[in-house]
């Protein structure tokens, strides 16, 4: 169809001469004025000059063959190894090499495990770390902390002159140092072994002399390994007077990191991640662009300044972290190899920055996005909606997305869909449900991995919708300072704050508790508190008592209203009614697949070369529909062997993928869900690919204590060798 004043050059041709004279102007006058309105609309941030630049460039080196010395694969975080003995000729030869259990209880793992020497080393549910033997699967030693070990990566060290080899992991607010060969404490780090330090979950890296790490809640910290004394902080979260402090009306949640760290060694630099404001869903407390959330950061080593950064989501209102470990990458640009880093994104971006100035590499195109007409909300003017590299999973909700499984899912999705709002970067409306994608990715903390021979990077993602509804909170309850705790708070700051925050503002995926008595009733919050739903564990050991306790205090009924400071906010305050997934009357998505899929990005051309579907629904598929792809969490790796390794699906399999095409080779039935990335080691010659499968994290379902590795038959490997 042709627009009107919008003829193009093959119907102009065939007008008399004054008619086509008069439509190409008025197509000049039209086109003169859609460039100004595509003009208003969109900004770019321009690419490095490559050029221009003066910088050495540098290849990361690879990892050793044999070895897999920090969670997801080493300080450049590519997940990518050189064996080549399983290769796309006989992946489908794979068989059970060992299967290892730690005895100690059941809980989901979801730390990529590291190997050195022919010794793997994980954490296991019951907060221990454990030595295991690669050849055998047998335990060689279990060193016993406390808390969540080594939640997501550990790190070994090879030591230098002064200092041996170490092993170093977090539980909670303690850095651990081990030696690798006896899982006793490491007397270099602080002549102990263990130092206090900043809540942390991911790898650290180690520079020189000093060990840096990315905190749970915010900030950064570099520590001295001899001393266990604080090197430098850098603030994710500014302070007054700090560069980007300016960018919040007041600073509170937020900007922490999730997925993890990478080193530049050869530059000394080091590069973060960051999340979004805190709490989700409400930005009234903290307009601004919120700096240094939603981030991709590079620091000093050596001092923790800052020598960059850049921001994907202004003002992120959606919970649109950046949650993956930021993967250092080296590509040709315009004939030169160009050092840059990478950054998966929960809304399905690939930010690629130059690693020394933090310019895109592709023009980086923002949109004029809606405004928020929230009373007290201020949204940002401008959001990223890219071209270049394309991205990988659908970023807004319409009515087309709506599932077609069956008629009764299309309607009963249909009709929550038209009484909802959805849109790109759609602001919330108190009151009314918003359908959006992105809460559990696109990407998620388990991020990519990184092909440096054929320049891919492969991610597994989601395409799960969600539907959210923010809530007024007219008034809040004051309580008198000099008042003691009652029963009900003082068991939640012991048993619920660390999920649920200080305030009841909410923690990750955990809701907000404000206002319950506006939307709940007791009776209900007592079954949650005892039985648990989702992902809150039950409370068996509640008596009746404190269960009412609780509930009072969460109803706001545990102080006599002579006793409380009732305030009317001055400032609109808002909450919302929980992390709702939008699903069918049978639990599946509510949106047409693929629901889940595993990609390969070429850097070079920031174009997509295959997408398939990753997990299968065998209930479905026995209905005669085809693969649907699954909600994953897990993330690839990818070797030499030209192959790509990826579980983390809902059917419990972990799968090989030719690097090529995207088609399966092999798949492998797990005793539960691998909800972490794969590794992959060698002993004397012999290539193994090793993964926890653990169950149950956000996925939930039965949870276990098992890791397993895969071997080719012995035969097989003499034969490669």
């Amino acid at each position: 169809m042709i627009s009107r004043f919008n003829l193009n050059n093959a119907v102009l041709q065939f007008l008399p001469a004054p008619l086509m004279l008069m439509a190409t102007l008025l197509n000049m006058l039209t086109c003169s004025g859609r460039t100004q309105e595509v003009a208003a609309q969109y900004q770019w941030i321009q690419p490095i000059a490559q050029e221009n630049r003066t910088d050495t460039i540098s290849i990361e080196p690879l990892l050793n063959e044999a070895n897999w010395k920090r969670s997801h694969g080493g300080n450049s975080n590519t997940r990518y190894s050189k064996l080549d003995q399983i290769d796309r000729g006989n992946v489908h030869q794979l068989q059970v090499a060992w299967i290892y259990q730690s005895g100690k209880g059941s809980g989901n793992i979801q730390c990529n495990p590291i190997a050195v020497e022919g010794t793997i080393y994980t954490p296991t549910p019951d907060g221990s770390i454990v030595a295991i033997d690669g050849r055998s699967g047998t335990e060689i030693w279990r060193f016993q902390a406390e808390g969540i070990v080594a939640h997501r990566g550990l790190t070994y060290w090879p030591g230098n002159k002064s200092i041996p080899s170490a092993l170093f992991f977090n539980a909670g607010s303690k850095l651990y140092a081990l030696q690798p060969k006896t899982g006793k404490l490491h007397p270099g780090l602080a002549g102990i072994g263990s130092i206090q330090v900043p809540h942390f979950k991911v790898a650290p890296v180690i520079w020189k002399n000093t060990v840096i790490f990315a905190g749970y809640e915010k900030d950064v910290f570099a520590y001295d390994l001899k001393t266990g004394d604080k090197v430098w902080e850098f603030h994710t979260l500014p302070q007054p007077g700090e560069f980007g402090y300016e960018t919040w009306s007041k600073v509170e949640q937020g900007a922490n990191s999730w997925g993890g760290i990478a080193l530049d060694q050869q530059r000394g630099i080091v590069f973060i991640t960051t999340g979004s404001p805190k709490p989700n869903f409400d930005g009234a407390g903290h307009t601004g662009d919120n700096l240094f959330s939603n981030c991709v950061l590079a620091l000093n080593a050596e001092t923790g300044e800052r020598l960059w950064h850049f921001q994907e989501i202004r003002h992120d209102i959606w919970d649109l972290d950046i949650p993956a470990p930021p993967i250092l990458v080296s590509m040709e640009m315009d004939g030169r190899r160009v050092d840059a880093v990478a950054a998966l994104t929960k809304i399905g971006n690939t930010i690629l920055l130059d690693r020394l100035t933090g310019k895109p590499i592709f023009p980086f195109r923002l949109r004029r996005a809606p405004a928020s007409n929230l009373p007290g909300e201020i949204t940002s003017e401008w959001q990223p909606d890219l071209e270049l590299p394309e991205p990988f999973a659908r970023q807004e909700f319409t009515l087309d997305d709506v599932t077609r499984l069956n008629p009764v899912a299309r309607e009963h999705i249909m009709q929550q869909a038209l009484r909802a709002n959805h849109g790109w970067f759609q602001p919330f409306e108190a009151g009314k449900p918003t359908i959006l994608f992105g809460i559990h990715g696109g990407a998620e903390w388990t991020g990519g991995a990184h092909d440096p021979i054929n320049g891919m990077i492969y991610v597994s993602s989601n395409e799960l919708p969600w539907i959210i509804t923010v809530v007024s909170v007219n008034s809040v309850y004051r309580y008198n300072p000099n008042q003691p705790l009652t029963p009900g708070e003082t068991l939640y700051q012991n048993r619920c704050i660390a999920c649920h925050g200080r305030n009841r503002e909410g923690v990750g995926t955990a809701p907000a508790l404000l206002a319950l008595n506006q939307r709940m009733t007791r009776d209900s919050i007592e079954s949650i508190i005892r039985h648990g739903r989702n992902l809150m564990p039950p409370n068996p050991d509640f008596t009746s008592d404190q269960l009412k306790d609780l509930a009072d205090f969460l109803l706001d009924q545990d102080r006599n209203q002579i006793e409380s400071d009732t305030i009317q906010n001055t400032q609109p305050q808002y909450t919302f009614l929980g992390f709702q997934k939008l699903l069918d009357p049978e639990g599946y998505p509510g949106v047409t697949p693929p629901w889940g899929t595993l990609n390969a990005i070429d850097l070079q051309t920031g174009k997509i070369k295959w997408q398939v579907p990753l997990g299968e629904h065998e209930k479905l598929s026995k209905r005669g529909i085809g693969i649907t792809g699954t909600e994953n969490f897990g993330g690839p790796m990818v070797t030499a062997g030209r192959l790509v390794f990826c579980a983390g699906t809902r059917d419990q399999k972990i799968r090989a993928f030719d690097v090529d095409t995207g088609v399966e080779l092999w798949s492998h039935k797990l005793p539960f869900g691998g909800y972490a990335p794969p590794s992959s080691y060698a002993i004397d010659g012999r290539q193994y690919i090793v993964i926890p499968a653990t169950g149950g994290g956000k996925l939930g379902g039965s949870i276990g204590d098992t890791w397993v590795a895969f071997t080719l038959p012995e035969t097989e490997t003499t034969n490669s060798n």
